[in-house]
């Protein structure tokens, strides 16, 4: 990959709906990576249980990941969670009160 520089302001954000609350993205893909900055409502909780592996900071707020196991991490800003696409790890994201993501998958 080479050198590459990335105003966030300048890339629109896509709209994606929750169970409950909003999910914004902005995305960045440089070959086969994908790059996020991604804002959740107050209130969101993930439709959907995701088996994708991610490298996830979160910059704003606070993040609750549920294992399919039922359970539960908190996070807040400056913690991050490292999880791999092999293996039994689905997850999925909710928080009460907003949060602001960093994710590279």
């Amino acid at each position: 990959m080479p050198f590459t520089v990335t105003d966030w302001s300048k890339i629109e954000p896509t709209e994606h709906p929750g169970e409950t609350g909003t999910a914004f993205w902005r995305t960045l893909t440089i070959g086969d990576i994908r790059i996020r900055h991604v804002e959740y409502s107050k209130g969101y909780l993930a439709d959907h249980w995701c088996d994708r592996g991610h490298i996830l900071l979160v910059l704003e707020g606070e993040l609750v990941s549920e294992l399919k196991d039922g359970s539960k991490t908190t996070l807040t800003a400056g913690m991050s969670y490292q999880v791999s696409d092999f293996g039994d790890a689905a997850h999925r994201s909710s928080t009460q009160t907003g949060a602001k993501l960093f994710i590279v998958d």
